[in-house]
């Protein structure tokens, strides 16, 4: 309710429905005013907004994208297009200062789109230009029309949530589910905090994160290459903190290159000889680094708590993982 209610209504929608309607009648400036660097500023955090998602790391990716909302709602607040609104002698600065909010709006909306794609399309259709590139929060829009402004995302109402929260808790008990016939020593279940095992093992890490319980079949496994490498070498990436550059060795003069979100737990020199296992068949990926050919697989956390899985003794490069 919070993040719904204050972050993306109050913080967000709010300021395109705090000025969208003044310029209706008069669209974009032709030209972006003077925003005192708002705009250029929110330009600069593209790449590492982008690098937070492609890292998962999206918590972190919201709390910057808040962050310039945060600012853009003190521009709104500073100006008070509503009190413009009232002096005819103050419309072109109206207009002006419409023309920043909206532009500030479209920005985050388009650093939103990855996890909100339908405010996105809002935002294109109320502006008139329908967003198709994360690139396009670089260059402010101006000189266009501005739509009607339609309601883009409603409060969370705390009376409906206690309803549906009372509901679900009188609600008669469901009849069981069909059971998949599965061996049920890998069924994939979350238990319930006990103490730590003879080796001193506990369910903190399976709490954390528990068991899937989507099954996989072995047809779907099989799909998976999963191959023994080593790190021929290691660097990091100008511009990121969250990667290094590692290029794997499959043997022989087979290499494949890899952007691993490790950057934190690992120096690159610590790295090189080592061998790790990695999926080997996953999809290129296109970074503004470079392409990334693969994913090596690691257990942990995230941050600095991230350890990078190795064959035991005897695994040759190039094995695959069965």
């Amino acid at each position: 309710m919070a993040r719904i209610n204050s972050d993306l209504v109050g913080k967000v929608v709010n300021l395109a429905s705090r000025t969208a309607r003044f310029a209706q009648t008069t669209g974009l400036s032709a030209q972006y005013p003077d925003d005192g660097g708002l705009f250029a500023e929110a330009a600069a955090e593209a790449g590492k907004i982008a690098e937070l998602y492609e890292a998962c790391e999206y918590a972190q990716a919201m709390r910057a994208i808040m962050v310039l909302a945060e600012k853009a709602n003190k521009y709104v607040e500073d100006n008070a297009p509503w009190t413009l609104k009232k002096d005819p002698a103050q419309a072109g600065k109206l207009q002006d200062v419409c023309t920043v909010a909206l532009n500030l709006f479209r920005q985050l909306a388009i650093y939103l789109a990855p996890v909100l794609p339908q405010l996105a399309a809002q935002t294109g259709s109320l502006l008139n230009t329908p967003m198709k590139s994360w690139d396009e929060a670089q260059t402010p829009l101006v000189a266009s029309p501005v739509n009607p402004f339609e309601h883009l995302m409603k409060r969370v109402d705390p009376a409906q949530v206690q309803a549906m929260t009372e509901e679900s808790q009188s609600a008669p008990a469901a009849a069981p589910a069909a059971t998949p016939q599965v061996d049920s020593s890998s069924a994939a279940v979350t238990p319930a905090p006990t103490t730590a095992n003879a080796f001193g093992d506990t369910l903190e890490a399976l709490t954390k994160e528990p068991l899937t319980e989507a099954y996989c079949s072995i047809d779907d496994f099989v799909k998976v290459d999963l191959r023994v490498g080593r790190v021929l070498t290691a660097d990091f990436v100008d511009g990121s903190d969250k990667l290094l550059k590692l290029t794997l060795s499959l043997g022989g003069d087979v290499t494949k290159t890899i952007f691993a979100g490790i950057r934190q737990a690992y120096e690159p020199a610590t790295l090189v000889g080592r061998m790790v296992v990695f999926c080997a068949n996953l999809a290129p990926r296109k970074m503004r680094f470079g392409t990334s050919e693969g994913m090596v697989l690691a257990a942990g956390e995230g941050g600095t708590q991230v350890f990078v899985l190795s064959p035991d003794s005897g695994a040759k490069v190039g094995h695959r993982i069965h």
